[in-house]
C-alpha cells in the first residue's frame, strides 16, 4: 500500500486508500478528509463535503422509501430550513407533502440560495 497516506483514525489500520478527496478504510468502512486532524470532524457534511448549518436548504440526492409507508421522497426535493441533531439520522426537517421527518446527511446535497 501506499506508505504516505495516514491510519484509519477509527479502527487504526493502515490499509487506507484515497478516492477522490476522501480517504477510505477498507476493513471498517469509515471515510475521513485528507486534510483534516485524525478523527476530527467539524460539523454534519452531505454527500459532497459541504458543513451543514442549521436553517440550510438541501436537496435529495436519490429516491428514500419511507419506513411504514408505499411513499418514496424522490431524488430532487428540495427541503428549505434543516435541523441539524445527534443520533442515527442527523437531520430533522419537514418535507413538503410527506411532513416531518429524519435524513441521513449522505443523502442530501446543499443548495446555494
Amino acid at each position: 500500500m501506499n506508505d504516505t497516506l495516514p491510519p484509519c483514525p477509527e479502527c487504526a489500520s493502515i490499509y487506507s486508500y484515497q478516492v477522490d478527496a476522501l480517504l477510505t478504510c477498507p476493513e471498517c468502512g469509515h471515510e475521513w478528509r485528507a486534510g483534516d486532524p485524525e478523527g476530527a470532524e467539524d460539523g454534519v457534511r452531505d454527500s459532497v463535503g459541504n458543513t451543514l448549518h442549521d436553517g440550510d436548504t438541501v436537496t435529495v440526492i436519490k429516491d428514500l422509501k419511507i419506513k411504514g409507508s408505499s411513499s418514496v421522497v424522490k431524488v430532487g426535493t428540495k427541503v428549505r430550513n434543516i435541523r441539524l441533531v445527534d443520533g442515527d439520522h442527523d437531520i430533522d426537517c419537514k418535507i413538503p407533502g410527506i411532513g416531518q421527518m429524519g435524513l441521513k446527511s449522505q443523502f442530501v446535497k446543499k443548495v446555494s440560495d
